[in-house]
């Protein structure tokens, strides 16, 4: 029996970011393993027109789920839904569920934050660190209470190189951060955050260094640890290979090379693609919660969870998998020339400006407008090149992540707890894993027909097909007008024929 499983048995579970991708995994992996834990309280935001209860059986709704529902058949009666908005003092949870809540809880997941990178300065201090501050109070006054397991990034100090399991310390204290957002206005608070997040790219990763800082200086007497998770991409193994969710990550730039969009992205060939999969960030996180819990270290353990200091994918090699995927499941509804460009040397030496990835979508708007519909596609760039500039500071550059507390924790599982919780990213297959994380984009977040794979195979040969005889046309054109104005060029074309 796992020691780990029957741990979280009878558990009273507090999860923060239980509607996101990670607390989704997190809720399905607990429910599957330990299905007679006691019940998991999830902090909901309240939605017009839409009851707790009908979140609750939303989130359910998902074939993540199916499995679940076979071991916990009353799964829905275990998960307690909490009104409460992260943005407001105290969560805006009411007295009843305030005091059930301290009263009953025994572990704490605080998985919520503002993963925006270019998210406004108050905002994400609001979610990142003032939140996390909060949370930790209420922890503070929770009797039962057995571990707070904070989730942080890999890359909270991606202004270092070498980065190792601690926390370090930031220029300016989180709590003047904090006094000062509540009295700077946005214009003020505009013109000094580049100031304020120096050698941070961005607000997130900036405010995810603070929040770990609030939490070592805050965490008092508790049992803490804290999970930095590198680039969190599809499931591995559980509970099926290839579920994802959401745009975040690589999931957004596979649709937008997919559907065509995305023809080349400026990065570095032999820079290290730090992806995990989120059943192994789920996994080591509770690990984590059991290790914090029953053995009590005496100072808050950092634990990395990343991949490329152990098991390195290059964005060159993930480019070239994408694109020998994309061979086998093309993707339905492709805008022009899909998939053509997605190779390392692409991605390498060949920099396309904004004009040329605007190019298509104009002219493709301007042929909506011709039909009636309403145009959109150059919307829909615009947005994918701010996010292409966002990414371009982490597909440019590789870090080192020691791994010591990680690789601790893993020689103190029994063999059947490293089997039922492996974070062993050894054993990982990248090959598979990308062709998996390919066609769980094209299943489970586009939903589209795996039957109609055949026809978009053949609707890709065309497309390449117009592809080649437009760029042919397009050179004889120049080098016809060459020819005609350059003497040079005569003699060149004279000289071949």
């Amino acid at each position: 029996m796992s020691m780990i499983a029957a741990f979280y048995g009878g558990k009273s579970i507090l999860i923060t970011g239980a509607t996101g991708f990670m607390g989704k995994v997190l809720m399905e992996k607990l429910f599957r393993t330990s299905p007679d834990l006691k019940v998991v309280y999830i902090l909901v935001r309240p939605k017009q027109g839409q009851t707790l209860q009908q979140r609750v059986f939303q989130i359910l709704d998902s074939k993540l789920f199916e499995k679940v529902k076979e071991v916990c058949p009353n799964v829905h009666e275990k998960i307690r839904a909490i009104s409460a908005d992260l943005n407001q003092n105290d969560f805006a949870i009411s007295k009843e569920d305030m005091k059930e809540l301290l009263s009953h809880t025994n572990i704490i997941f605080h998985c919520a934050a503002t993963v925006r990178f270019d998210d406004h300065l108050r905002h994400a201090v609001q979610l990142n660190v003032t939140a996390t501050q909060q949370l930790l109070l209420m922890a503070s006054q929770m009797p039962k209470l057995e571990a707070f397991i904070h989730i942080s990034t890999a890359f909270s100090n991606c202004n270092l190189k070498h980065i190792d399991e601690v926390v370090y310390p930031c220029p300016v204290e989180p709590k003047k951060i904090i006094d000062s957002m509540e009295w700077l206005d946005d214009a003020i608070i505009d013109e000094i955050t580049p100031k304020l997040i120096g050698d941070w790219p961005n607000t997130y990763t900036y405010t995810k260094a603070l929040g770990e800082v609030v939490v070592q200086q805050e965490g008092g007497n508790l049992n803490i640890a804290i999970i930095r998770p590198s680039i969190m991409g599809a499931t591995w193994q559980e509970p099926f290979p290839g579920w994802v969710d959401n745009l975040n990550g690589p999931s957004g730039l596979i649709i937008a090379a997919g559907k065509g969009f995305l023809r080349s992205i400026r990065a570095t060939p032999m820079a290290v693609a730090d992806l995990i999969p989120a059943d192994t960030v789920v996994n080591l996180t509770l690990a984590v919660g059991w290790y914090t819990a029953v053995h009590r270290p005496k100072s808050t353990l950092v634990y990395h969870c990343t991949s490329g200091n152990l098991n390195p994918c290059n964005w060159g090699k993930m480019g070239l998998q994408v694109l020998a995927t994309f061979e086998k499941i093309p993707f339905e509804r492709a805008f022009r020339r899909p998939n053509a460009d997605f190779t390392t040397n692409n991605i390498t030496t060949h920099y396309w400006n904004a004009v040329s990835h605007r190019a298509p979508a104009i002219i493709y708007d301007f042929y909506l407008r011709l039909t009636g519909r309403k145009p959109r596609m150059t919307k829909l760039m615009n947005r994918l090149l701010r996010t292409l500039s966002m990414l371009e500071y982490f597909v440019n550059r590789s870090w080192e992540w020691s791994t010591y507390n990680t690789e601790m924790l893993m020689s103190e599982l029994s063999p059947e707890d490293q089997r039922v919780f492996n974070f062993d990213v050894r054993q990982l297959n990248w090959l598979e894993y990308i062709e998996n994380y390919v066609l769980g984009v094209k299943k489970y977040l586009l939903k589209e027909d795996m039957a109609g794979i055949p026809e978009a195979k053949q609707h890709l040969k065309r497309l390449r097909n117009i592809h080649y005889l437009f760029n042919t046309a397009l050179f004889l054109i120049a080098w016809r007008l060459l020819i005609a104005r350059s003497q040079v060029a005569r003699n060149v074309w004279f000289f071949i024929m």
